[in-house]
């Protein structure tokens, strides 16, 4: 699987989303959440293996449509995220199950903060399984094109052959683990945010700073969900956590959560004034039961998602 253009995959059409929000088109909206969860949860069942080229952009649904795959090629152009927090929305399409089993807390680091990572970095948590350069891709295709089998481990050789052997720099996220552990390992976003401000203040680290910042940036009720969802998905099954997240993006863009999603998009990609009006204004305003609702069962006329587990359990 590749990008067809100087991305591998920035993510889902969002704008289009709030357009059909805006509208009042939440069926079609309903029915992009359900494709996508459906086809991520084939992916992440599926036999055959499975090698994604992350050459570029890969964010948001990007790292869902490949992630949850058996290979994942990461390039010296790559750049990983999961910002849905700055657009008023939780990091979704199997991010709250991939995030969550990388190592310590850096799941929640990532999807509170949507720090970007690097290809060499994205090998160094496991979130990529091998790395090449982008120049070298057209011999990595070379060979894949000729193997005739589905032997996992013949592809594994066969892409650790023609890759690249790199190491995490002095800037890696790696020498940040110790810190980033400490830090969002509490129980609630508030108490993450005192320890970060705590740590930057005796640190006087760049990028302590700059996740301070991208915290203070983002939807309160976002990052309060945010949270929560990765902490849930720690202790479920893929599947699980797609049924839990479209639950819980039908819930955001549907009244009276959908302000956050239309107004992030708007202030970020629409209008571009990086000026969003998040509702509730700040982390003191967003209660317990905010959280909870945006969690709830759907009702007994909005069907839940039912993905194929019959036919193809999910593996982990």
């Amino acid at each position: 699987m590749k990008g067809s253009g100087r991305a591998f995959c920035a993510g889902g059409d969002v704008v289009g989303l709030r357009q059909l929000i805006n509208e009042g088109k939440l069926d079609e909206s309903k029915d992009f959440f359900r494709t996508l969860y459906s086809f991520i949860y084939v992916l992440g069942t599926y036999l055959k293996p499975h090698v994604a080229i992350l050459d570029g952009v890969t964010m948001g649904g990007g790292g869902g449509v490949s992630i949850p795959g058996t290979f994942r090629v990461a390039t010296d152009r790559t750049v990983f995220a999961t910002p849905e927090v700055h657009i008023g929305f939780h990091p979704d399409a199997a991010a709250s199950f991939y995030l969550s089993h990388l190592t310590g807390h850096v799941g929640e680091y990532l999807a509170l903060t949507g720090e970007k990572l690097n290809g060499v970095d994205m090998v160094a948590l496991g979130l990529a399984t091998h790395y090449s350069m982008s120049e070298h891709l057209d011999l990595v295709d070379e060979r894949l094109a000729k193997l005739v089998t589905d032997d996992p481990s013949v592809i594994d050789s066969s892409l650790a052959q023609y890759g690249d052997l790199v190491y995490p720099d002095k800037t890696s996220i790696v020498h940040r683990l110790a810190v980033i552990d400490k830090c969002f390992s509490h129980e609630t976003v508030e108490e993450i945010v005192d320890a970060l401000e705590s740590e930057a203040a005796q640190l006087n680290e760049e990028w302590c700073t700059l996740a301070l910042k991208r915290l203070k940036e983002a939807s309160p009720l976002a990052l309060k969900v945010s949270l929560r969802s990765i902490r849930e998905g720690r202790y479920q099954t893929l599947d699980e956590c797609l049924v839990r997240e479209y639950r819980m993006s039908i819930n955001g863009i549907s009244k009276p959560f959908y302000h956050d999603f239309c107004e992030g998009v708007r202030a970020r990609l629409v209008d571009k004034d990086l000026a969003p009006k998040w509702d509730p204004p700040a982390l003191e305003f967003v209660s317990e039961d905010m959280v909870d609702s945006y969690f709830a069962p759907l009702g007994e006329f909005e069907p839940e998602l039912k993905l194929p587990t019959e036919q193809r359990e999910a593996f982990i």
